[in-house]
């Protein structure tokens, strides 16, 4: 579990720096986007790699290079003299953070089939909470850091994480014994995965860079067709693409994320710009999304409505988004803290019940790039929903930029809603829950 909080703590915490750092380093808020979408990148190209690597060597190694990893991203954001060896830091704690979904879902389902009892509930709920509903924790934390220390206490904190990381994973997880010898790599699959990503971000983030756009295309389909036809793929695309139910979940994720951490980045980002908070008031104003999120997984978790808490969260964010299309300069706090609270319902349950369908839609073979491929698409998501921040609130985060920002949002949400009512596969998911 706390392997899995580095990720979302990190990508989420940052979000009330980013003013400070752009005073800081006299950046505007297109520049300090990349603080944002380099731990993303970094995490979208790395999940399925380490995902992929897990499945073959098993968890240790991986969890513990990744930890180490996370240190050396802290303290050279801690000491970081000018932005881009910040950005820098910010990738090396995207790849860092990379091992610990993976190697959850691979703990929990190889449990599974040691004792032939399929893992109770609670486990799944946490580490639910773990990987997504903490991270709207993340903002009130980076708001009392950057309060006590500054903003570059937002980087420091991640020495102790993952010193108790390093440690806990050195003495409690379970060495992975070879019994065959370990397949070889999909090396030009990653990289022809990697430069994907890397093309499309770098045109989303200036579309005037039109020439990266065929190299995304012509790189996507030669990942594509090296992964079918090697014998033993990064990705398994006919796998993926047989499975369906998978696919849709993957779709909901990327939604929702996008809505999420657009939340998390645009509207922090609004509440100091526009409307005049400062970074730890900022941080406040989300703490009771922070507690919402926690009391619904933990009260919905050992539920199995699978499709009824996707439902709900899709119109919850359908409402949140409306919202902020009335919100102003003169906004009362407590309409902001209203929000925050509608905003927290589905952070409590979309993630729990995307995760769910994940762990019983997958190939148990592949669970470790199956659960890796789920947080790609999520910060896939959250790289759009950084663009969409760049691009509606490039100069200035004031409520005309908010406004354009909601109105973009809304799209998405009820794009997320209509998915959601149109997959009849969650039912099957429900029932295998009941059984």
């Amino acid at each position: 579990m706390l392997g899995a909080v580095l990720n979302p703590i990190n990508s989420s915490m940052v979000a009330v720096a980013l003013v400070p750092i752009g005073i800081a380093f006299g950046a505007p808020p297109a520049d300090t986007a990349w603080l944002v979408s380099g731990l993303y990148l970094a995490t979208a190209i790395g999940q399925p790699v380490v995902g992929r690597l897990v499945d073959t060597f098993g968890p240790r190694r991986l969890f513990l290079a990744g930890s180490a990893l996370v240190g050396a991203g802290g303290v050279l954001g801690a000491l970081s003299p000018q932005l881009w060896v910040l950005v820098l830091a910010r990738v090396l704690l995207g790849f860092g953070t990379c091992a610990g979904y993976p190697a959850a879902m691979y703990l929990i389902r190889s449990e599974a089939t040691r004792t032939g009892r399929d893992s109770p509930a609670g486990i799944l709920t946490l580490l639910s909470v773990a990987t997504q509903t903490i991270a709207v924790v993340g903002p009130t934390l980076g708001g009392l850091l950057i309060g006590a220390g500054g903003w570059r206490a937002v980087f420091a904190v991640n020495v102790p994480l993952a010193a108790a990381t390093f440690g806990l994973g050195a003495l409690r997880l379970p060495r992975t014994p070879r019994t065959a010898p370990a397949p070889r790599l999909d090396h030009a699959g990653i990289a022809l995965f990697a430069t994907t990503l890397v093309a499309l971000l770098l045109f989303l983030t200036d579309p005037a860079r039109g020439w990266l756009l065929p190299v995304a295309v012509a790189a996507g389909a030669g990942f594509a067709w090296q992964e079918l036809t090697a014998s033993d793929p990064f990705l398994d695309l006919r796998v993926f693409g047989g499975n369906r139910p998978l696919l849709a979940t993957y779709g909901r994720t990327l939604l929702t994320y996008v809505v999420s951490y657009a939340f998390l980045y645009g509207f922090t980002q609004w509440l100091e710009d526009g409307r005049g908070l400062s970074a730890s008031v900022a941080g406040l104003m989300l703490l009771p999304m922070s507690v919402t999120a926690v009391v619904v997984a933990a009260l919905t978790g050992r539920r199995a409505a699978v499709r009824g808490k996707l439902v709900v969260g899709a119109v919850a964010q359908v409402l949140a988004c409306a919202a902020l299309l009335f919100f102003g300069d003169g906004t009362p706090l407590w309409v902001v803290v209203g929000l925050a609270i509608l905003v927290g319902i589905p952070q409590g349950l979309v993630s729990l019940a995307n995760q769910n369908a994940l762990y019983h839609q997958a190939d148990p073979e592949r669970i470790g790039a199956s659960a890796g491929l789920l947080r790609t698409f999520g910060y896939l998501g959250a790289i759009v929903a950084s663009v969409g921040n760049g691009v509606f609130l490039a100069d200035r985060a004031d409520t005309t930029g908010l406004h354009r920002l909601a109105l973009f949002l809304l799209v998405v949400a009820v794009a997320f809603l209509a998915v959601t009512l149109t997959d009849r596969s969650l039912r099957s998911v429900l029932r295998k829950d009941h059984r």
